[in-house]
């Protein structure tokens, strides 16, 4: 398989890991996305987290506010709330249940043996891309 399936794969997490970003206080957009890109998951435009910031909002899962700041434009703040925190706890749970039986798969395919280490696609491979489940925290 030549196609590169990773922005599909973050599209169908990102909320989830949007969510996770904010368990250490409250953060605007663009730290959210520095905080994602450091992980290793790559640059999250904001024609894509914001439409999930707002998403997140509507649902009562994060909370905003705007702050007018004294040098440039300002800025909205997202914070967790309760609501958000139950969900990325039950959320969470799925996702690395998913996650194992993932791997569980890969594995009986021959990934974790090695047999597709050559391809940049052993656990290794993926943990360097930001993909495994550690990237994902």
């Amino acid at each position: 398989m030549a196609t590169d399936r990773r922005a599909s794969w973050l599209k169908g997490v990102l909320d989830l890991l949007v969510l996770a970003s904010l368990t250490e206080g409250e953060n605007y957009g663009y730290e959210i996305a520095k905080m994602l890109a450091g992980s290793g998951l790559g640059q999250i435009r904001g024609g894509t987290l914001y439409p999930v910031l707002n998403r997140l909002e509507e649902a009562g899962l994060v909370s905003a506010e705007f702050r007018v700041t004294e040098r440039g434009p300002g800025r909205r703040y997202y914070r967790l709330t309760e609501q958000g925190r139950q969900t990325l706890a039950e959320q969470g749970r799925l996702w690395l249940a998913f996650d194992e039986s993932v791997r569980t798969v890969l594995a009986s395919g021959g990934l974790a043996s090695g047999g597709l280490a050559s391809e940049g696609l052993a656990s290794g491979g993926l943990a360097s891309e930001g993909l495994a489940s550690g990237g994902l925290k």
